[in-house]
C-alpha cells in the first residue's frame, strides 16, 4: 500500500503545486501525492508554464485548502514555505517536516520584464526539483 504525502503553502498556487508534480513524477510509485494550501489563491498561470517546459502538466490542478482533500490519513506533510510552517494544520500520526522555497510572486512582484520573471519561476521550480529528487533524506526516512 502506497503512503501518503501532501505539500502544504500558503496559496497552493504556485510551490506546493510544483512539488506535487516533481513528487508524482519521481516518487508517485510510493506516494499518493497531495497538495494544498491554507487559503486558496487559484492556480499560477507562469507556474503552469515552468512546469509544462519540464514536461509536466498542472493545467488541471486547482488551487485547494487542506479542508478539501479527501479524508485520508497523511503519512507526510512538507511545508514548502514558513507562513504555511507556521499555520500547519494538525495531521494525527503525520510526520510534519519543512523546506522552505522562496515565493516567485513575491520575488518577481515589482518586474516588469517576462523573461527576466520566468526566470526566478525556474530558479524556484529547479530547487524544488532538487529537494524532491532526494525525498528521502528531506524525509529523514527510508523509502
Amino acid at each position: 500500500m502506497k503512503r501518503t504525502i501532501m505539500f502544504l503553502c500558503t496559496g497552493n498556487s504556485c510551490r506546493s503545486q510544483m512539488a506535487e508534480g516533481f513528487c508524482r513524477k519521481h516518487w508517485g510509485h510510493i506516494f499518493d501525492v497531495y497538495s494544498a494550501g491554507t487559503k486558496k489563491h487559484g492556480m499560477n498561470d507562469r507556474a503552469v508554464k515552468v512546469m509544462k517546459e519540464v514536461g509536466i502538466d498542472l493545467s488541471s490542478h486547482f488551487s485547494k485548502t487542506t479542508a478539501e482533500l479527501p479524508p485520508v490519513p497523511m503519512n507526510f506533510v512538507v511545508t514548502v514555505c514558513d507562513a504555511a510552517k507556521e499555520s500547519c494544520p494538525y495531521f494525527p500520526g503525520g510526520k510534519i517536516v519543512h523546506k522552505s522555497f522562496q515565493d516567485p510572486p513575491a520575488l518577481t512582484r515589482d518586474m516588469k520584464d517576462e523573461e527576466e520573471i520566468l526566470e526566478n519561476y525556474r530558479r524556484v521550480r529547479d530547487e524544488i526539483e532538487k529537494a524532491i529528487k532526494k525525498l528521502p533524506a528531506l524525509l529523514g526516512e527510508e523509502l
